[in-house]
């Protein structure tokens, strides 16, 4: 369904300082990065698509974050989104909500919340239930 997802941010380095950890807590390989653009991103495994993409705005305008956007990574464990939260808030993430399940989305669905440091809104979601 996706080609891509491209996150804006205003300051590049500490949104690389961000990512990298995030991306490694959920196992999802690096593709490229080219500081001198600036730019980054990560891709599925094991097709080369969706690509989740950070860098400056293509317009050389603000990045701005918005209301009621949000992407949401999948995770292959509960124990991977609760990684996730602690690496996204130790490296400058803020809380949205803390790692747990939500049944009112489905009995299934453990997931967490929280912005980037530009102030983009993620999600890390598990939709299996507990391992045995």
């Amino acid at each position: 369904m996706f080609s891509h997802v491209f996150l804006g941010t205003n300051d590049f380095d500490t949104a690389l300082r961000f990512y990298r950890p995030l991306m490694d807590a959920l196992g999802i390989a690096a593709r490229f990065c080219d500081a001198s653009r600036p730019w980054a991103a990560w891709q599925s495994q094991p097709d080369p698509r969706p690509l989740l993409v950070l860098g400056h705005p293509y317009d050389r305008r603000p990045h701005e974050p918005g209301n009621g956007h949000m992407l949401a990574l999948l995770a292959d464990t509960r124990e991977r989104v609760d990684q996730a939260y602690a690496v996204a808030l130790a490296h400058g993430g803020r809380c949205e909500g803390p790692p747990g399940l939500r049944p009112h989305y489905h009995a299934h669905y453990y997931g967490c919340y929280f912005r980037d440091p530009a102030g983009n809104k993620l999600s890390v979601v598990c939709h299996r239930p507990p391992e045995a």
